[in-house]
C-alpha cells in the first residue's frame, strides 16, 4: 500500500493562503501553535519562480512548517508543469492552483478566479502537472464568477478540471465579481452560500471538497465537517487570532497541542527568531505576524504596542522580543480572554 502524503493526512483543517501575511515567519510560528494543520505559502506566480532571483526568497521555508503545500498563479500548462516540478524537488508536500484570488493585477494575467471562466484551460494546466510530480495537485476555487451559474456552471467546471486528474478542491463559498468589487470587497461583499458546498460534496462522493470563506471558529469547523464537507479553511481569523490554531490539533485531529499557554507559543518561536535574525532578517518583518498572539490577555496591547512601535528599529533584535513578551500575563489554552 502507497504511503499517504503529508497534505493528505493534515487536510482536515488548514490556513488559507493570504498574500503578505502567509509568509515563512508567519508559517514557522503557526507551527508553535499547531503541528497538525496544512499549511499553504502565498500566492507565488509562475513568472517569479521561473525568472526570479534568488529563487530562496519565493521558496525558501524552514522544516518545521511540514505539512506545506506551496499555492502557485498562472495558467500556462507548461510552466505550470515546471513550476510544480521545482516545488516537488524543493521537498512541498502539494501544489495548489490559485482559482480563487480576483485581483486585477492577476485577472490581466489570467491568473486566478478568472480560469473560473476557462475550465478546458484549467484541466489543461492540472493535466500537465499531475503527468510532472507524483504529490498532491489541487485546486482553491469560488463557486463562480460574475454573472456565471452558481449550479450549472460551477458543475461544469469541477466535471472538467475533476476528469483532468484533480481530486481534492477547496472552494471558497461565494462568488468573485470581477467587475464592480475590489478584492477587498471580494471577501466580504459577495453572500456566502455554504449549502451549494455541501450539494457539491454530496453529487462527489468520490472527490474531497473542502469549504472555506468566512469562518472563524472551530465550532463552525466542526459544523461544516458534520454537513458533509471533508476540510475546513480557515483565512484571516488564524492570522488575526492565531492563538484560534491551538485548539485546532485537540479538537479535529484529536492530538496533544503543542503549547498550553501563549507564553509556550511565544517562547517555542524565540529560537526561530534568533535563527532568522542572524541570517539578516528584521525583527519587525518576523513579529509583525505575532500582533494578535496575547489578544484578550492583561498587558496585550502592551505587548503590540511595544512591537509596532520598536521592532522596526536599526539594531531591534532578541532583546526587544523578550521584552515585549514579558509585558503580558500568562494566558493559557482555554482560558477566557
Amino acid at each position: 500500500m502507497p504511503t499517504q502524503n503529508p497534505a493528505d493526512r493534515a487536510r482536515r483543517f488548514s490556513v488559507a493562503p493570504m498574500m503578505d501575511w502567509t509568509t515563512r515567519d508567519y508559517r514557522a510560528f503557526a507551527r508553535c501553535l499547531t503541528r497538525r494543520a496544512l499549511l499553504y505559502t502565498e500566492m507565488v506566480t509562475t513568472g517569479a519562480i521561473l525568472h526570479g532571483t534568488p529563487r530562496e526568497r519565493f521558496l525558501g521555508y524552514d522544516a518545521m512548517e511540514h505539512p506545506l503545500a506551496l499555492q502557485l498563479g498562472g495558467s500556462d500548462p507548461g510552466e505550470l508543469a515546471e513550476c510544480a516540478a521545482i516545488a516537488e524537488s524543493w521537498g512541498y508536500d502539494e501544489v495548489n492552483l490559485n482559482v480563487g484570488c480576483p485581483s486585477d493585477r492577476v485577472q490581466n494575467n489570467l491568473i486566478g478566479a478568472c480560469l473560473m471562466g476557462h475550465p478546458d484551460k484549467v484541466a489543461g494546466a492540472v493535466a500537465a502537472m499531475r503527468s510532472t510530480v507524483s504529490i498532491p495537485v489541487t485546486v482553491k476555487c469560488r463557486i463562480g464568477i460574475d454573472d456565471q451559474d452558481e449550479d450549472a456552471d460551477l458543475e461544469r467546471f469541477i466535471d472538467r478540471v475533476a476528469g483532468a486528474g484533480c481530486d481534492t478542491f477547496i472552494v471558497h463559498a461565494r462568488k468573485a465579481w470581477l467587475q464592480g468589487l475590489s478584492p477587498k470587497e471580494n471577501r466580504d461583499v459577495p453572500p456566502l452560500n455554504y449549502p451549494r458546498v455541501y450539494r457539491l460534496k454530496a453529487q462527489h462522493p468520490e472527490l474531497h471538497i473542502g469549504i472555506n470563506g468566512g469562518i472563524t471558529t472551530l465550532d463552525a469547523c466542526r459544523a461544516h465537517l458534520d454537513a458533509g464537507v471533508d476540510s475546513v479553511m480557515i483565512g484571516r481569523e488564524a492570522y488575526q487570532n492565531p492563538w484560534l490554531l491551538a485548539e485546532v490539533d485537540s479538537a479535529l485531529y484529536d492530538a496533544e497541542p503543542p503549547a498550553i499557554s501563549r507564553h509556550d507559543a511565544a517562547r517555542a518561536f524565540r529560537p526561530y527568531v534568533i535563527g532568522r535574525l542572524a541570517e539578516g532578517a528584521k525583527l519587525n518583518h518576523i513579529t509583525r505576524h505575532l500582533l494578535g498572539l496575547f489578544q484578550g490577555c492583561a498587558g496585550g496591547r502592551r505587548f503590540r504596542r511595544f512591537l509596532s512601535e520598536s521592532a522596526h528599529k536599526d539594531g531591534a533584535g532578541i532583546s526587544v522580543y523578550d521584552d515585549a513578551v514579558g509585558l503580558v500575563d500568562e494566558c493559557r489554552l482555554a482560558e477566557s480572554a
